[in-house]
């Protein structure tokens, strides 16, 4: 006999189906549209997962010449119940989104990942840590409204524990706010923590070839579902692995977004994802004397002073000043209004320091 004290699950809750999608999706259910979730995009067509399997469709019914706002793999679409081919008729709107510039000159931006929990920046413990880089991947998950969490991969390969600490140390410093986790696909170290932390939610795993993504993700799904090639000795760099970006089912709970490995990853309007990165430099600039301080060589600069005192490492000074004029220049290129304050803005601080230097000379 079969209980009714609970009602039945549906067929979509695994990948993160819920009350409010269900009330997003409504009007299309009315139209009688599938609902479903991307796990996978290549070449202008998309595998969804619906609620009668996982369909292929094509998605030229979406915009196709702007690269933020084609179907991208997490989207919830609606799909045509039939049809050869089957098109994809529109996503649901977006509760964040993972998104890089491009390496085009036209500066446009390009959408990774959709609706995502975490943002897991995978770092391999095989070659010296690159803060920097750890600094501006972090800036576009905080952007893209998704949790950050650093995981350390290959942490089998520092087997002293006091090392080991210390560089967690290091990126603890980095990251401020976000969970820094080493882990081992080789020996399991560390995963049962990670599996914990994204169960129940969308977790896209970023970080550079031969990072070691693609084993972290089968170590995590408990199968060999990703292709995983060997990385170079003489460097530790891997070929990309993954080509595309797939979603997969996690058995703990939760979704797992594979992307491939990003050799470039440049800002795209992150300004307020840089802040949290910076956060320290942040709270350190409300004391300045000046509130549009540039931290350079105003008097009364309270992060200049933080420096001096050895409080604030000048490194992060330098990273957070490089990140912030990136994407200054990024944002510029398709903002004509800021362009002008940006030249008039340059124009003042060029008066300001001719007229300091001329004080200096008693003139």
């Amino acid at each position: 006999m079969t209980s009714s004290a609970f009602p039945p699950v549906h067929p979509l809750q695994p990948y993160g189906w819920d009350d409010a999608w269900a009330g997003e999706f409504a009007p299309y259910a009315a139209e009688g549209l599938l609902a479903g979730r991307v796990v996978r995009v290549d070449r202008g067509q998309c595998d969804v997962v619906t609620a009668d399997g996982v369909l292929r469709a094509d998605t030229a019914f979406v915009t196709p010449h702007d690269p933020m706002r084609v179907v991208c793999t997490g989207d919830w679409v609606a799909v045509e119940p039939g049809g050869n081919p089957r098109y994809v008729r529109t996503y649901l709107p977006r509760r964040t989104a993972f998104v890089r510039s491009t390496s085009s000159k036209r500066s446009e931006g390009q959408i990774l990942a959709a609706n995502v929990d975490h943002a897991v920046v995978a770092v391999s413990l095989a070659l010296e840590l690159e803060l920097g880089r750890i600094e501006r991947f972090l800036a576009l998950a905080w952007e893209s409204g998704a949790q950050p969490v650093v995981v350390l991969t290959k942490a089998d390969l520092v087997p002293d524990p006091v090392t080991l600490g210390h560089l967690v140390q290091d990126v603890e410093t980095t990251a401020p706010g976000v969970a820094v986790i080493p882990v081992s696909a080789t020996t399991g170290d560390g995963l049962d923590v990670l599996a914990a932390v994204l169960s129940g939610g969308t977790t896209v795993l970023l970080g550079q070839s031969g990072a070691g993504k693609s084993t972290l993700a089968n170590a995590l799904i408990g199968e060999d579902v990703m292709d995983v090639q060997a990385a170079r000795d003489v460097d530790g760099k891997g070929r990309h692995t993954t080509t595309t970006r797939n979603l997969l089912a996690l058995p703990g709970g939760g979704v797992l977004i594979d992307t491939p490995g990003l050799r470039g990853v440049g800002l795209w309007d992150a300004e307020s994802g840089v802040g949290q990165v910076f956060s320290e430099i942040e709270e350190l600039a409300a004391d300045c004397r000046f509130h549009d301080c540039a931290h350079v060589a105003e008097p009364g600069c309270a992060v200049l002073d933080a420096v001096d005192s050895g409080a604030l490492p000048e490194r992060r000074l330098d990273s957070y000043r490089k990140l912030l004029r990136e994407n200054q220049r990024i944002v510029a290129k398709t903002d004509a209004r800021l362009r002008a304050e940006i030249r008039r803005d340059w124009k003042r601080r060029g008066a300001e320091g001719k007229a300091a230097m001329e004080a200096k000379r008693g003139r």
